[in-house]
């Protein structure tokens, strides 16, 4: 028995040898699979787990980053290993894990697991990394290590607190466990209070752009001290980009000015440069935002404006709530002095929402479906004589395009009642100040008389549709089917 359980031990241990020998490391990323997947993660205190497919554009950005993080905490003999799997190849592991999309990243500390949402660059993983794994606040017990600390990173919040029970450092400390985009320092030495011009019981924000350093001022508490470091760490304008988006649309200014501007023509330093004066009076409540035009990517977002390339340099307000309410300025002018008072007057209230629409087509009568246009929409479908269904679609939606043969015979249906309107309008270049469309397709049915409307969710046939229609809006039973498209299409519009 004592010589079976010794080649027992053996055999495990021989085991795990031979396991951990096939770990392959890239760019000093560990290769995971599910072979190693368990063992890695349950061996190693920290691990920052990337799930990826080879064909993401995503994925491949964030590959040089990832290595480059890998690389950053080798040098600092760090215990945090960073590791890949290709999710393609080890589907059940990805399965497991509860991957739906690329890139996805956990982090495995000590036995459990939570999801990575830090940036995506090789100091926002490092610095997620450092705060999940350490004090939420680095000792900087000496000069130099305040000098090393500012010059390693980007942003760095420093509190110079000698009583740490004292209810400013507490709440300082608190700040710092809750923001995991920047690190935080803290420091009791005189001569780092020298060397940056400190007294004890203060907050600095240091950062490599912009002013370069900044005071925090009144009362250090914690909701005020946490909206002055998310604010006052952002450029006081902000270029758009993959790395940058989540900050701009996750942060909590949810005001946006947002510059459109070509590189290329050097728009950037004739209109983004000399807007830094102004950004300084708004920050806390307006972010000013650069995004250069001449991406293709960038495309997608003009078009959401209602904006052609040739409309560029222009500039337009945005709040980000449920209705997404969009400002256009009534002058083509990108003057700090005009900025400004835009700013200045939507912030008092003054502003109307600017709303989208296509110019009215001179046959938009002619067929059976009738084309409504925010211009014309109130005329045609809240004529009290008529009942009107309307479907807003979206060009690209793939449940539209499915409806619209259907559409057509339902128009033919009914094109000799003169009670009748059946009608389309594209939602995505056309919005209504009395109705926000969420889903695509949605169709809405107007009475006759009182305008009453009623939200058609039933089966997408003729049978269905013309029965409704005839109904007066009777409000059909929303079948299984048409939920799950209707998930389906809010899933797509998400994604876009």
């Amino acid at each position: 028995m004592k010589l079976f359980a010794l080649l027992s031990v053996l055999v495990t241990l021989l085991a795990r040898i031979h396991c951990e020998a096939e770990v392959k490391v890239e760019d000093g990323v560990l290769v995971l699979t599910k072979d190693n997947f368990k063992e890695v993660t349950e061996k190693n205190e920290f691990v920052l787990v990337e799930f990826y497919a080879p064909w993401c554009g995503h994925c491949k950005a964030l590959a040089p980053e990832y290595a480059k993080a890998a690389k950053t905490l080798a040098e600092r003999e760090s215990d945090i290993k960073l590791a890949k799997v290709d999710a393609t190849e080890e589907s059940e592991l990805a399965e497991e894990h509860g991957v739906r999309g690329y890139p996805t990243l956990k982090f495995f500390r000590k036995g459990s697991v939570i999801d990575y949402t830090g940036g995506r660059q090789a100091d926002d993983i490092v610095t997620w990394l450092s705060k999940k794994t350490g004090p939420p606040a680095l000792e900087l017990e000496t000069v130099e290590a305040a000098e090393k600390f500012l010059e390693d990173n980007q942003v760095v919040v420093v509190g110079f607190f000698k009583d740490r029970e004292s209810d400013a450092a507490k709440a300082f400390l608190a700040v710092a466990n809750a923001v995991d985009e920047y690190p935080f320092g803290v420091t009791s030495n005189e001569d780092v209070y020298k060397k940056y011009e400190a007294k004890c019981g203060s907050v600095v924000l240091f950062k490599k752009f912009d002013e370069g350093k900044v005071f925090f001022e009144g009362d250090v508490e914690e909701e005020k001290l946490k909206k002055f470091v998310l604010s006052e760490s952002m450029p006081l304008v902000v270029d758009f980009n993959h790395d940058s988006a989540q900050r701009i649309f996750g942060g909590e200014i949810k005001n946006h000015l947002l510059f459109f501007l070509s590189k290329e023509k050097g728009d950037f330093e004739k209109y983004a440069e000399p807007a830094k004066a102004v950004a300084k009076n708004f920050r806390e409540h307006v972010l000013f935002v650069s995004i250069n035009s001449d991406e293709e990517d960038h495309q997608r977002i003009l078009e959401f404006f209602g904006m052609k390339k040739e409309e560029v340099p222009a500039v337009r307000l945005i709040h980000l709530e449920e209705d997404m309410a969009k400002y256009k300025p009534e002058k083509k002018d990108l003057s700090p002095e005009y900025v400004k008072q835009f700013v200045q007057d939507f912030l008092d209230g003054k502003l109307k929402q600017h709303l989208l629409s296509q110019d009215l087509p001179d046959d938009w009568d002619k067929e059976p479906v009738k084309v409504l246009v925010s211009t014309n929409f109130d005329e045609v479908a809240l004529d009290k004589e008529k009942d009107v269904l309307v479907e807003f679609y979206a060009p690209w939606c793939g449940h539209c395009k499915q409806l619209a043969p259907i559409f057509d015979q339902l128009g033919e249906k009914f094109k000799d009642n003169d009670k009748v309107v059946i009608a389309k309008m594209d939602a995505t270049a056309n919005e209504l100040e009395h109705t926000k469309i969420s889903s695509f397709p949605t169709l809405k049915f107007y009475k006759k008389g009182d305008n009453a409307v009623v939200d058609y969710n039933g089966e997408r046939t003729l049978e269905a549709l013309a029965k409704f229609v005839e109904s007066g809006g009777s409000t059909p039973a929303t079948s299984e089917e048409e939920e799950e498209d209707a998930k389906a299409d809010e899933h797509a519009k998400d994604e876009l």
